[in-house]
């Protein structure tokens, strides 16, 4: 069996990196698997790039991100910041060999003008196996990856109060009509990194007739997995008698999602209730190299950038003793996954596939939506 997973980046971001994983997995399992991206970070033979060269990688795709960027423009000075993509601008990957070759196509994120909707809809033309494994909500909305709790999508979208279009045949309605057109009779089979995720895709206008079945992320239990948390410290050059809260996301500090501003405010929060902590105690932060009003926090933090190795990530996790993820939604954090695996408990609050990973009180603490108190009472639990 040949399989070809199309994913705009290979080993960059949630999903490339999750997309990576899985393709690895399944190469050690014996299965003819390759990846077709956009963007390759990675020197890997069995990985391409669907158009190579100079000209289209530098220019062509920039440009088709520009006009993307331009379709939203008009709605720059909306107050929430959430991601949308229209699909109106890709390639045509259908002619590739990895393509051509494969029984089953793997689509996992394929946004970032990577494919569009006409992209997808000549993929489906070729008769294989489709899978989709989705890793946020685009799929089955008007354009938003997550809908900041917006249940629209479960009708047909129109007046966006993400957007504040004020209008119901918007550009959100416009998109869920050309996947309508395009999914009506699409043959694909739905994956889900989340019972979340999953719910959500049941529920929709646009998916509740497919198939949808569960299935989690995939790591290496070689690498993610407990190690001497004085080894780790050494390594890093942590102090050994500081205890350390972890968090870290891609761009950690700057996507209001992962809760940047419900983690500050929690750490304040800690501080004023047991002031006694912050003497031992330091906040230990990757994905990021600064964030905003650092200097008002009561705990020293280091900021470690960003981290692309696995071997060093794994070092973070086993050198923290808690990690917070204290994302406003999200679907199944490869963060949250990573930490629990090297048995650092994990601090979030009661969202999203959160509850598939984090037994309450057991490898972590599962706090009340969007309450500071109680997620500061996780924290302190664990420290």
């Amino acid at each position: 069996m040949k399989i070809v997973h199309v994913n705009t980046t290979d080993v960059i971001n949630g999903a490339g990196i999750a997309a990576h994983r899985l393709h690895l997995s399944m190469i050690e399992q014996g299965i003819d698997s390759k990846m077709l991206v956009m963007s390759k970070s990675s020197d890997e033979l069995n990985i391409d790039v669907a158009r190579k060269g100079n000209f289209e990688k530098y220019f062509l795709s920039n440009f088709r991100k520009l006009r993307e960027k331009i379709t939203f423009n008009k709605y720059k000075n909306r107050k929430n910041p959430i991601l949308f993509s229209s699909a109106e601008f890709g390639i045509d990957i259908s002619e590739h060999s990895f393509i051509k070759e494969a029984d089953i196509i793997h689509l996992h994120w394929i946004n970032g003008s990577y494919l569009s909707l006409e992209s997808i809809k000549r993929l489906s033309n070729l008769g294989k196996k489709i899978r989709w494994t989705l890793h946020d909500m685009w799929l089955f909305t008007g354009g938003c990856h997550y809908s900041n709790w917006c249940k629209k999508y479960e009708k047909n979208c129109g007046n966006c109060p993400i957007l504040e279009t004020g209008k119901e045949n918007d550009i959100t309605r416009k998109i869920w009509k050309k996947k309508e057109n395009i999914f009506r009779d699409l043959d694909i089979e739905i994956i889900t990194c989340s019972n979340w995720l999953g719910d959500c895709a049941k529920k929709s206008s646009l998916l509740k007739e497919k198939k949808i079945i569960v299935q989690a992320n995939v790591l290496d239990k070689n690498i993610f997995k407990p190690i001497n948390k004085e080894i780790c410290k050494d390594i890093l050059n942590l102090d050994k008698n500081k205890k350390y809260i972890c968090f870290g996301a891609m761009n950690s500090t700057s996507d209001p999602r992962k809760g940047w501003d419900y983690l500050k405010k929690t750490l304040l929060h800690l501080d004023k209730e047991n002031p006694e902590i912050k003497k031992g105690t330091e906040l230990l932060i990757f994905g990021a190299s600064h964030g905003k009003d650092i200097d008002k926090l009561p705990f020293n933090t280091k900021f470690l950038g960003r981290v692309y190795d696995e071997t060093t990530l794994s070092l973070i996790y086993n050198s923290a003793d808690v990690f917070v993820a204290p994302s406003l939604e999200d679907n199944l954090p490869n963060t949250v996954n990573e930490s629990i695996h090297c048995e650092t408990p994990v601090i979030a609050f009661d969202i999203g596939g959160m509850p598939d990973m984090i037994a309450h009180e057991k490898n972590g603490y599962l706090a009340e939506y969007k309450n500071i108190e109680d997620l500061s009472r996780g924290l302190k639990r664990y420290l």
